[in-house]
């Protein structure tokens, strides 16, 4: 199989529906939260009843700006809705309002990070539109449930070109995506809610053609992992059918995680099934450049930005840099810190160890810690100036700061007698009396056992009840010793 999946190149396209944060519907004024109780969250707009009207949301035009921009996209000035037409249960109005020929958003590009390279992946559209509703079939035994609370939820949809070559490269796409949404608090990208979905259009062939073959969608795939584990069951099917002689038909199937196997479902509509038309019930949407402007105004930090920056301008690591700009609220508080020091690797150590232990333990979000970035800044001076150690900061210090988050690290170590003797005169007594306690031992260091330098360090601390700097301490036990 590993022969045959080198002679083959994939082909991905994705299409990743994400869910907009707002307080209502689309296009009407019902409220929708997940977990409600079913069929609580509707109207007779949200079910379709004759003679009702929709009326746009305006926070949904916003963010699919805010989004288009954020991804390069151009922004489309004139926009028309379109009827969706096709018939499923929990479709009550038997069509969906989505966007056909005026797209919001069009091109643009996301940049992922692969393991040792970056890499753009154009966009084809972004376009706004409408859920359905949820059909659900394992709670009666005889019967399918209808649950609507979810029809005419907002939604964009990012339809990429098909330049994803693996299975890793749409889950990295993916990943940026729900950092970016979130960034821009535009969705919370919870897969397990339904808030961000992706389809994924798959086909093979063999390396160095250029013609693209039959494609397969796969759909409703519901966490990270299962998009890689259904990319690799279909191009591993296709490979197959292709290698045993047969073709790969056009069609939309399902990916069954606990058999690892896509199945149909049917064969892939096209374009002219869905019958599409231009909604008669909304005017066209203009949308004026000082719109544009204001909302590109509002876009302040973007992950892709600050990694670029963490990982050239203040040389920390791609790994640190990844977790720095996992989410929106750490990043701004890691540029809060930025602002009063310029000791990026400390305070990204600090971060990623201290005050993410913290976080955990107290099982808080790090936007609702009391401690203001300033006083980070203040206890990593310390550090800097070797007036404490990094045990001391973290073990000591930092603890107090909780319980006070107001207290300055600095009063806090000089009031308890934490900062740390740099007095060489004093220290040079300290190391006199340590190496006269073990002259045999010294000998020993002289000798060429330099593992030894450990126990004259702990003698030494002890003697200076822990007070000692210890590298300057360690210096000038070398300096003695090696005489």
């Amino acid at each position: 199989m590993l022969t045959l999946n080198n002679q083959y190149e994939t082909i991905i396209g994705l299409e990743v529906h994400i869910q907009i944060s707002t307080k209502s519907k689309a296009y009407c004024s019902d409220g929708y939260s997940f977990g409600e109780s079913p069929n609580s969250c509707v109207s007779p707009i949200s079910l379709g009843h004759p003679g009702t009207l929709p009326m746009p949301n305006n926070k949904v035009i916003e963010s699919a700006i805010k989004l288009g921009l954020a991804l390069n996209c151009e922004i489309t000035k004139y926009n028309e809705y379109a009827r969706k037409n096709y018939y499923y249960p929990d479709l009550p109005k038997g069509y969906q309002i989505t966007q056909d020929k005026t797209p919001i958003c069009t091109g643009g590009y996301l940049e992922i990070l692969n393991d040792t390279s970056s890499k753009k992946i154009n966009l084809t559209r972004i376009h706004m539109e409408e859920d359905a509703g949820k059909s659900i079939h394992d709670l009666d035994p005889f019967n399918s449930l209808i649950d609507l609370n979810r029809a005419g939820v907002p939604l964009l949809e990012i339809v990429s070109e098909p330049e994803i070559r693996s299975s890793k490269e749409a889950y990295n796409y993916l990943q940026e995506i729900r950092k970016l949404v979130r960034f821009l608090d535009i969705c919370n990208g919870n897969m397990e809610e339904g808030s961000l979905r992706c389809d994924a259009n798959i086909s093979v062939r063999p390396k160095g053609s250029i013609e693209l073959r039959n494609r397969v969608e796969v759909k409703n795939l519901n966490s990270f992992s299962n998009v890689q584990k259904a990319i690799d069951s279909e191009v591993k099917r296709q490979i197959n059918t292709y290698e045993n002689g047969g073709n790969i038909s056009q069609e939309t199937r399902n990916y069954n995680p606990k058999n690892n196997e896509t199945i149909i479902l049917r064969k892939k509509e096209d374009a002219q099934d869905y019958r599409y038309f231009p909604e008669p019930d909304i005017q066209p949407l203009i949308i004026n450049s000082n719109l544009i402007e204001e909302i590109n105004k509002t876009i302040t930090v973007l992950p892709n930005t600050l990694y670029k920056k963490y990982t050239t301008k203040y040389n920390l690591s791609s790994y640190d840099s990844k977790i720095l700009t996992e989410d929106r609220d750490t990043a701004i508080f890691f540029e809060s810190i930025l602002k009063y020091t310029k000791n990026y690797k400390t305070a990204a150590n600090l971060m990623m160890g201290m005050i993410k232990a913290y976080l955990n333990e107290k099982s808080i979000k790090i936007n609702e810690i009391e401690i203001q970035p300033k006083l980070i800044a203040e206890l990593i001076t310390l550090i800097d100036e070797n007036l404490i150690s990094h045990i001391t900061a973290t073990q000591k210090i930092f603890p107090k700061m909780v319980k006070d988050p107001n207290s300055s690290p600095r009063l806090i170590a000089e009031k308890n007698n934490w900062i740390q003797e740099k007095d060489d005169k004093l220290l040079n007594i300290i190391v006199e009396k340590v190496i006269n306690m073990h002259p045999e031992k010294a000998q020993d260091y002289k000798n060429g056992n330099k593992n030894l330098l450990g126990l004259f360090m702990g003698e030494a601390m002890k003697i200076a009840k822990g007070k000692a700097n210890p590298k300057i301490l360690s210096d000038l036990l070398r300096k003695k010793l090696d005489k």
